[in-house]
This record gives structure tokens, sequence and C-alpha cells, in this order.
């Protein structure tokens, strides 16, 4: 494992490190309310918080942990979201997956190349197996694009999260590797989502 995250590049976007330069997009993304309604945390109120989040990503990539990556347009810099993987676990060889975007690209399907290139370097170049997703129940649109990603709903728990003075409960989603297919992000192409 090297201390830098590889570059991954697909027709419309990338994932790249996240570096400290990108502290003020990190915080327009995640100070939105709309983006982190299904969070496991509230928005972001203040811009030190994301310098903190910043050097958070960096101690648990050295850590080898969390590998997030910042989602920026194919012909730009500039971060839109971010691509995660958290609590990579080597020995069983599964992960979580989370991922973010800016609300005014939702619907353009970006979210959904993104996850698909994350999905890839997963599978592929890091040799997991399994990656997991949670989400809550009222996230239609992530919930949708999980399933057309092959993810398989496997569980519901009732009230997993405490954010924003209320109860949250979550459905869990899997993904094993022989089921992981890339050319599912082509199917429906018609169809836009996250």
């Amino acid at each position: 494992m090297t201390d830098l995250l590889p570059t991954l590049r697909g027709e419309r976007v990338a994932l790249r490190q996240l570096r400290k330069a990108d502290a003020e997009a990190l915080f327009g993304v995640f100070s939105d309310p709309a983006v982190t309604r299904y969070w496991s945390s509230p928005p972001m109120t203040d811009p030190a918080e994301a310098h903190a989040l910043l050097s958070e990503i960096d101690d648990l990539r050295a850590g080898g942990t969390l590998f997030q990556w910042g989602i920026v347009e194919a012909a730009g810099d500039s971060v839109i979201g971010t691509a995660t993987l958290a609590d990579i676990n080597r020995e069983h060889r599964r992960a979580e997956l989370g991922f973010a975007l800016r609300r005014s690209r939702w619907g353009e399907g970006l979210g959904r190349e993104a996850v698909s290139l994350l999905l890839d370097q997963a599978f592929g170049a890091m040799g997991l197996h399994r990656i997991e997703a949670d989400t809550d129940p009222e996230n239609e649109s992530a919930m949708r694009l999980l399933e057309r990603l092959g993810f398989r709903r496997e569980g519901y728990l009732p009230q997993r999260w405490f954010v924003g003075g209320r109860w949250h409960d979550t459905v869990l989603f899997g993904l094993l590797k022989p089921d992981w297919r890339h050319d599912r992000t082509v199917e429906n192409e018609g169809m836009r989502d996250a």
C-alpha cells in the first residue's frame, strides 16, 4: 500500500487524492443540509471542520483503514464530492462505501460514474471481495444507485444513527466481487441519478 491514492479516471469524472487546498470545496459540499440530510453527522457550520476532516482522512489513510477520494470533473480539478472506502479490512477483504456529491451536480449521473470507478479499484487493484453500504431508507436516490450497480438489500437496522436531534434507520446493502459488472453503469443510459 502506498501513501498516495491512485487517480482513477472516467469519462466525465476522476477520483483523486484530497489535498489541503480542497478544504473550501469540501466545506461547500458538507455544509449543505441537503447533502448531509442522510449523513451520519450534521452539516458543517465552520470551515475549520473541513480542515479537521482532511487531517482525519490523512491519518486514517496512513493507517490503511479509510481511502477517501475527491470527485472532480474529468476536465477540471475542483472537488464536487467524495467517494470513500471506509473500515477497510484486509484480512476479510471488505470495506464500506460512502459517497457525496455537491447538490448542484445531482441528477447528472456523475455519482454513478464515480462509485463505479471506486468499485473497479476496490475489486481490482485492492483485491477486496465484499463492499457494504448503509443508507437512510428515506434516501431513495442513493438506494436506486446502489441497486443499479448490483448491490442487494441485506438488512434493516432501526434507529441506528442519532443525528440532528432525531433517530434515523439504516438499510444495509452488500455487493460481492463476483456480482460486480462495471457495464451496469451504461445500462438504462437515459436514466440519470445521483
